[in-house]
């Protein structure tokens, strides 16, 4: 899908994305596996858009980090061999790769730049696969051998990260606070180590894509009873939100998931 007037296309809609569940070893560790490319053509302008979540991508020979996103970038998809990644579960990346996620928020970083033993090669190793099946498989092995040494992410941010996706009904930062035992310094602390940021962030984070998966499903009548569905005070904090962390406007969004024009006016 493509807009006529140049606006970046949310990533997941442009070109050839698919997921899936990780391998049953990889399951305490991974969310999913994905595959993201377009075939031929001019290179695609896109919005990757934050979701709180760190992705291991093998691209263009190498193996790459992708910090938790703080707001879009809009990077140029190019045609070709398509992006072969994974993305880590709630708060498993600091586990993997050995440092709070508040040193690489917002930063695509070369796996080898956090010498970590088990990454040695490991990109060459994933290239000699001819096939875009078999360097996920690859990836998926190799990272299926190490799992045994890593230990799965705190069960508490696990929480953290659920109770705040879920919506208004299960957030409420005090609330969390006081299921955990733990002060809101703690919670900040701990927050950014495992997500990135803290959790008043984090919790904007969700909420937005709480929005793109309601609209996506299509179920809401109007941007209006969306907005409050998602858990936003009213389609004015709807609209400030998604353009602060995706650049582009809620009708955009929303034309690009297939919503009427009256829909989206409404």
């Amino acid at each position: 899908m493509r807009p006529g007037d140049g606006t970046p296309v949310l990533a997941k809609r442009a070109g050839l994305y698919r997921e899936a569940p990780p391998v049953p070893a990889l399951a305490p560790h991974l969310l999913c596996r994905w595959v993201h490319g377009i075939p031929q053509g001019p290179a695609l302008p896109v919005a990757v858009v934050p979701d709180g979540c760190v992705d291991l991508l093998w691209v263009g020979g190498q193996l790459v980090v992708a910090g938790p996103d703080v707001t879009a970038h809009h990077p140029l998809l190019p045609p070709g061999d398509p992006v072969v990644a994974v993305r880590f579960q709630p708060g498993a990346a600091l586990r993997w790769l050995g440092l709070p996620m508040s040193e690489i928020a917002g930063l695509q970083l070369d796996l080898r730049e956090f010498g970590r033993p088990w990454a040695r090669g490991l990109a060459d190793r994933i290239g000699e696969a001819r096939t875009v099946a078999g360097r996920m498989a690859r990836l998926e092995a190799e990272l299926a051998l190490v799992a045994p040494r890593v230990a799965p992410p705190a069960p508490e941010m696990a929480l953290v990260f659920r109770r705040l996706g879920r919506g208004p009904e299960e957030a409420g930062l005090a609330a969390l606070r006081d299921r955990l035992g733990i002060s809101e310094r703690s919670l900040r602390r701990r927050c950014h180590e495992a997500f990135g940021y803290g959790p008043k962030t984090l919790d904007r984070i969700l909420r937005f894509q709480r929005f793109l998966r309601l609209a996506a499903a299509g179920e809401e009548a109007a941007l209006s009873g969306l907005a409050a569905a998602a858990g936003y005070a009213d389609q004015a904090h709807l609209t400030r939100e998604v353009r602060r962390l995706s650049g582009l406007t809620p009708a955009a969004i929303l034309g690009q998931l297939g919503w009427q024009d009256e829909r989206v006016a409404a």
